[in-house]
Parts: C-alpha cells; structure tokens; sequence
C-alpha cells in the first residue's frame, strides 16, 4: 500500500517546500495525506482536460508543476476554472500536489533538465540562494564526538557544494555544575565538573534543522545539551534559480537556436537581434526568467534561454547578449520527466503516467 503522504516525503526530500517563494502555493492542494494512492498522473498544469485524464485512468494523484491557482480560494462556486477544478477533486477524492518553485530552485530541477538536453556541461546554478543555512555548533565528549558527528550527517549535516561530512573540530575543556533534579552524565551533583570536549562546527540546510537537532539530542549523552545556531549570509551554490554552463564544440547564434527550437519543440523563438560571436556558453531559467538577465550577463553567457520577457526587458540586452524567449510552457514542459523520473524510480513497481493532455494556453497561428 503506497500512501499519499509516503509520495509527497519524497517529492519534498527532492524539492523541499521551504525553497518556495513568499508568493507560491507549492504543496498539497487537495487530498488526504493518509489517502491511499492507485496511480499518478503528472502534468506541467492542473486543468479539467487534466483531471478528466486521471479520473478516466482511475488515477487518484495528479502531481503537477504549476498549482491549481497561485492566490487563496475564498469561495468554491464554480465561476473559475480553478474553481471547478478543486471542486470536482474533492468530489472525485482526487489529490493534487504541487512543486512549482521548489522544483525551480534545486539544480537537477526545471533548469537542470533544460540544460542537460541542451547539451551544457560545467553546470552551475546561475543565482545561487542565500539565508538557507545555518551554523551549528556542539560541544561533546570526546568519546562520543565520532558518534554524534556521524549522525549529524546521516542527518542531512556537512554539505557544501559537492562535498559531504564536512565539520571543524576544536578539543577543549568544558565546565558544568549539575544542581538539584538532575541527573548528569558525569561529574557528580553540587560540584564543579571538567570535561575534555569537542567543538564540532558543520553547516546545516535551515529546513531540516529541526530533524538535525533532534539527531543531535537524541545522540548526546548529556541531560542538557549545548549547542549554537548562527544565521550564515554564505550562498547555497546548489540551490538557486537558473543554469549555466559550457557547450562542448561553440556554435553559432543560428545553429545554437536551432538546437534549442529543436530540444524545446519550440515553434518559434523570439530573441534579440543576432551579435555574430560564437557561442559558447549558455545561460538557462525555465518559466520567468528575465529577472536573471544582468546575472546571466555577468556571467559571460552567449545565449540566455527563457520566457515572458516584456519589450522594453529585450532592450536590457544591449547587444552584450542574446535573449531567447521560447515560451514559458516549452520552458518548463521538461519538469514533467523530473517527476516523472524521481517517482518511478522511488516506487518502481507503482503505475505513474505522464498526461497526454497539451496544457499550454499560448497558441501560434
């Protein structure tokens, strides 16, 4: 039996929803979490076409990109699209769960894919986030440092960038008098004990500090553990918005957006005015991207592949880039094989299916 909260642990260790932005509504939109799940039907967005798809298959998940809507429901009276489709959801016990930018901000997300089909290597995420991590710091016996230590880490403690298990270890001495009620570990009640200790320092993710921090307690053998949590300004170079990496042989501007139009299935491509050098570097932000302009260009990006650039945004380019806006569905429409890769892969024997249902509202004459 696969429950519906056992899919969503794993989306959310994949795309944790504490990377979402202040305005998304990333999360479960519908459903029982302790509801037993039949299928999965994965979608770029949730529309009526999409939930006739599943309610047809008798699929009772539906895991999208976008959510049903981005701002709060008051009412539930049909007049929106919206509207309809939470209502019948309820009425057919469908669940929808939504990873919209939390799946934009980790870098095997939205613009990983885009990227890996593109053929870029050197990846990088093009603005990495910060105020995601924090500092913590413990003093521990020295018998029982190997042991925390490791469980921190097991806990998701020590990463930075590619590295893992990563701490600083300081030996010293540690005071502490045990008063009435206690019970201490060591030294005895009413007096002055001294301690060989170590001070383990390692850098934790903010959202999972309260898994760390019951490892840490939960492993410690004193009554009353010391420890410290110090806010850190560093940048989380894995987690971010957008790509950018290193085409193997350059191409020229022409050939470089054929290859996108061809990768995208782009109809067409709206882009500045062609600079003549060869490109070498390309510059990715699945959705909305022109936010990210000035960053792919000071990062020396020949190309920036996104969508929805306004007018007056293409003149930001100022011949020092190419922008190439290829709609905001054939940006995104890639994050459905993310899913759909991270759940067949985590439930192999479970039936998940891609829609067949084209959601993209934009139509080309």
């Amino acid at each position: 039996m696969v429950l519906l909260k056992h899919i969503i642990s794993e989306i959310e260790q994949f795309a944790p929803p504490a990377f979402q932005e202040d305005y998304d509504n990333t999360g479960l939109q519908t459903g029982d979490p302790n509801m037993e799940i039949r299928g999965i039907l994965i979608t770029l967005d949730v529309t009526e076409e999409v939930l006739e798809d599943a309610i047809s298959k008798g699929e009772n998940l539906i895991v999208s990109h976008h959510p049903v809507t981005l701002s709060g429901i008051k009412k539930l009276t049909g007049s929106t699209a919206a509207e309809r489709i939470l209502a019948k959801a309820i009425q057919q016990n469908i669940a929808i769960y939504s990873a919209h930018t939390s799946i934009d901000s980790v870098d095997n997300g939205v613009s990983g894919i885009l990227s890996q089909r593109l053929g870029l290597s050197n990846l990088r995420v093009l603005a990495p986030r910060t105020g995601l991590l924090l500092k913590l710091v413990t003093f521990v016996p020295t018998q029982y440092a190997e042991k925390v230590r490791s469980a921190l880490f097991d806990a998701g403690a020590g990463m930075i960038g590619n590295y893992d298990c990563c701490s600083y270890n300081l030996e010293g001495v540690g005071t502490f008098r045990a008063g009435e009620g206690t019970n201490p570990y060591v030294g005895e009640k009413g007096s002055i004990h001294f301690e060989k200790e170590v001070r383990i320092e390692t850098i934790i993710p903010k959202h999972l500090k309260n898994r760390i921090l019951k490892v840490l307690l939960e492993t410690h053998p004193y009554e009353e553990v010391a420890y410290d949590l110090y806010p850190l300004a560093n940048v989380w170079p894995k987690v971010g918005f957008g790509a950018i990496g290193d085409l193997q042989t350059p191409l020229s501007e022409e050939e470089a957006l054929q290859q996108i139009k061809k990768v995208t299935g782009a109809q067409c491509i709206r882009h500045t005015e062609l600079i003549g050098n060869p490109v070498k570097k390309i510059a990715v932000c699945g959705g909305s991207g022109s936010f990210l302009l000035k960053t792919a260009i000071q990062n020396g990006a020949d190309i920036f592949v996104s969508s929805d650039f306004k007018y007056h945004q293409f003149q930001e380019a100022d011949n020092k880039i190419v922008i190439a806006d290829i709609g905001h569905y054939e940006s995104e429409q890639l994050t459905k094989e993310v899913f759909f890769e991270l759940l067949t892969k985590k439930f192999p024997n479970f039936a998940v299916r891609l829609t067949n249902v084209t959601t993209n509202p934009v139509k080309y004459y």
